[in-house]
């Protein structure tokens, strides 16, 4: 033959598969120089495609094999299937026919085969396999978003036929597509995570249909949240601790999502690190539970060591190390040299060189740093160290005191106090340390300077005198001038100052003014009132002139006093003592005349009961509410002393309990103990309020408050109570208290629906047109919104 002549001829195969056009290349003399493309392309020749294995290349053995395509369907260690796209056939193939990596061919892969057969089953096989590679047509690129990344764990470590594969999403009119992607679909070989900015092609399968995207290039990084804690906050800004690096970040307070007024140095959050202006900045900051951020794991063993360096007291110029002081200590069989700083004493006390404290390890999750934390002296230290140690009491003074060890109580004393006791004469009173307030008001002590008295004294044959205060007495009394006294010399170490302790009063001085007894009627801001003991009339005391502790007066305690006459010869009492009550004996009467506290239009400041005598007390309340039997007896005057409750407002023509006592300085028989028997009714009720029937002055109302109700109950009107009567300084107006419900009223009755309407129902029938009918216009529902049963 002569030179070889190139031509192309196109002829139809009538085979099985669909109509494919064949290209020839005449240029070849091999008779196998032919490549079939079902696309109607040519296909290049490959002449290493002419060895079999053994197979034979042509389907009955006499012409040569032809080139089909198909989808990798099933992927095995060393062999496979493969679907025809051109037919409905499965094709067994071994991995060794495969032309080329068998790591890269994965199930769904294209490829290009011959088919051959089986020489002991006959059955068609593919050989030959050529992976074909999915070709991409030129198009506009797609932005999107990775929504699913590609596991770590699997990309690269897959077995044969597994492929990870994630997913990115797109959206076009208002709609959202998403796309499926494998590792070989992403472009420089880079890692994407969900939520990073993507841009892609869009590629469909043609044999299965399926779109996946392809050519997939980063475009931006997701911005990471980091974590950290507030470290400082300034007038419009703060810093922040980060948990990942140890580094401050700034933050602008505009940049805090949350309220601005609780953020404090602390504070967990987490932020988003933007770049302005060249410098790293916080950004989008907000609160995260308390606990959630942790810096550093504290070992849980505690171990001992020594202190090789201190923290000096005043750093130098040039310290930049937060943590200047070391700590020698045997971690294991080795020995360690740990950093601490001062946040790092347990209990905050001096360290120095040579302690044997114990310690705690923690170690910096960011930079794996180890340091000693949780340091706290052992108790042995002070037997190796040599410094110089002393004892004191805790007080406020300049000099400044370390390295504290807490002594058993009682250890040390200021004082030094005398076995032998002396006797001496008062010269000065000493005045209480109480500043002159109400003991009806504020609890809070004021601080007020005491006046110190002062007692003479002979200590062999030298006239001595020295001082003392009121909390240094014993007993109840109170020493005055002129008074016989035994004490002890008290001495403090420091100062050498002497005063008297423990004194004891022997004999009163006859001379003194004659003490009286009385009653406390009344207490105001600084001064009050006491009532005398024959009840006729009140004299005046300020605070000033109480011995004692002003805490615990209270109104009706017995007192002990003075008369003294001040300014335009007013009478007042001084050296006010309280002292211990005496008793009374009991009746039933009534009140003819009130208190001129309660009354002041009367001139008599007593007031006045009438005994009421009766055959038995329970027969007598009785009487008093539905008869008039009763007997008239002698009258019994009381004062404020007198009283149950000091702060009940007795009125005239009220019936009340009490007890007879007599008077030691005068003899007179007075009532005490005065209880009041009120009971009346409910009249109504309001909302916290309500008023009982029962007469007071002009008004045939009493007023009164729920909260003054006992036992929380909720009156009803009706309903039979006990009470008290208060008087409104301020407004004059009285009002019931500590009421009690006695009995309750009577429950209202339901009246019974009347004959003629029972009648009418009973006629009515649900035929009846003109019946009234009962339509559901909502069914019911329950409290979760679920639905009800309605039983008509």
């Amino acid at each position: 033959m002569g030179s070889p002549w190139k031509g192309f001829v196109e002829f139809t195969l009538p085979a099985s598969p669909p109509t494919a056009f064949v290209s020839a290349d005449l240029s070849s003399t091999s008779p196998v120089g032919l490549s079939l493309s079902p696309y109607g392309r040519s296909m290049s020749f490959d002449p290493g495609m002419l060895h079999n294995n053994g197979h034979t290349a042509y389907a009955n053995g006499t012409g040569p094999g032809i080139r089909e395509t198909g989808v990798v369907e099933k992927l095995l260690t060393s062999y496979g299937f493969i679907q025809c796209s051109e037919r409905q056939a499965r094709l067994f193939f071994h991995c060794s026919q495969y032309n080329g990596n068998l790591q890269e061919l994965k199930i769904g892969d294209d490829v290009e085969f011959e088919v051959s057969s089986d020489r002991r089953t006959g059955k068609p096989i593919a050989v030959k396999l050529l992976k074909i590679k999915p070709e991409v047509l030129p198009e506009e690129r797609i932005s999107g978003q990775v929504v699913s990344s590609i596991p770590l764990h699997l990309d690269g470590k897959s077995a044969p036929g597994q492929v990870p594969t994630g997913s990115v999403c797109y959206e076009r009119n208002g709609e959202v597509f998403y796309l499926t992607y494998t590792p070989d679909d992403v472009e420089s070989n880079i890692h994407l995570d969900t939520g990073d900015k993507v841009s892609f092609y869009m590629e469909t399968n043609k044999h299965t249909g399926a779109v996946s995207a392809r050519n997939i290039q980063l475009v931006k990084k997701k911005q990471m949240r980091c974590q950290g804690v507030v470290c400082a906050t300034k007038e419009a800004f703060g810093f922040i601790e980060r948990a990942d690096v140890v580094k401050e970040i700034f933050f602008h307070y505009s940049e805090f999502k949350g309220d601005l007024e609780a953020l404090q140095a602390g504070d967990d959050v987490e932020f988003t690190i933007k770049d302005r202006n060249g410098k790293e900045v916080a950004t989008d900051v907000r609160l995260l539970p308390q606990g959630t951020v942790i810096f550093e794991d504290i070992s849980i063993e505690q171990f001992e060591g020594t202190v090789v360096k201190v923290i000096p007291k005043v750093p130098t110029k040039n310290q930049n190390d937060p943590l200047p002081g070391r700590i020698s200590a045997r971690i294991g069989f080795t020995d360690k040299e740990l950093p601490f700083g001062e946040k790092d004493t347990k209990s905050k006390v001096t360290l120095l060189e040579g302690d044997h404290i114990q310690l705690n390890i923690s170690t910096d999750r960011r930079d794996k740093l180890e340091r000693a934390t949780n340091i706290d002296i052992l108790p042995d230290t002070f037997n190796f160290t040599k410094e110089t140690r002393e004892m004191d009491m805790l007080s406020a003074q300049r000099n400044h005191a370390v390295r504290i060890k807490k002594l058993p109580k009682g250890t040390v004393s200021f004082h030094t106090q005398s076995e032998q006791r002396f006797m001496g004469v008062v010269e000065k009173d000493a005045l209480a340390a109480t500043k002159n307030a109400s003991p009806t008001k504020s609890k809070e002590k004021v601080p007020f300077e005491a006046e110190e008295g002062v007692i003479a004294y002979e200590d062999c044959g030298v006239k001595l005198t020295v001082p003392y205060h009121t909390k240094d007495l014993e007993g109840g009394g109170h020493p005055q001038v002129g008074d016989k006294v035994e004490f002890s010399i008290n001495e403090v170490k420091r100062t050498g100052q002497q005063s008297a302790v423990s004194i004891r009063v022997l004999n009163r001085n006859a001379s003194n003014a004659k003490r009286l007894h009385g009653f406390v009627a009344t207490l105001k801001d600084n001064f009050g009132f006491i009532e005398t003991a024959n009840h006729d009339q009140e004299i005046f005391f300020h605070y000033s002139e109480m011995c004692g502790d002003l805490e615990n007066l209270e109104l009706g305690d017995t007192v002990e006093y003075t008369l003294s006459k001040g300014k335009g010869n007013k009478v007042s009492a001084e050296k006010v003592t309280k002292v211990a009550a005496g008793t009374a004996s009991v009746m039933m009467g009534k009140v003819i005349r009130p208190l001129r506290s309660v009354d002041p239009s009367q001139t008599e400041y007593q007031g006045l009961i009438e005994l009421w005598v009766n055959i038995m007390v329970m027969f007598i309340i009785s009487s008093f509410k539905h008869t008039n039997q009763r007997t008239k007896g002698q009258n019994y005057p009381f004062g404020i002393m007198g009283m149950a409750s000091k702060g009940d407002c007795l009125q005239k023509g009220e019936l009340v309990k009490f007890q007879v006592c007599t008077v030691a300085q005068t003899g007179q028989k007075m009532a005490c103990n005065v209880l009041p028997q009120r009971r009346a009714m409910v009249e109504c009720v309001k909302d916290q309020f309500g008023f009982i029937t029962y007469e007071v002055g002009e008004s045939k109302k009493l007023f009164f408050h729920v909260k003054e109700v006992q036992d929380g109950l909720e009156l009803q009107t009706g309903d039979e109570v006990e009470f008290s009567v208060v008087l409104n300084q301020r407004t004059g107006k009285c009002s019931a208290c500590n009421v009690r419900r006695v009995s309750e009223g009577p429950k209202p009755v339901v009246t019974p629906r009347p004959d003629r309407l029972v009648n009418r129902l009973k006629s009515i029938t649900l035929d009846d047109a003109s019946a009234p009918r009962l339509v559901i216009v909502r069914q019911p529902r329950g409290p979760d919104n679920s639905k009800v049963q309605a039983n008509l």
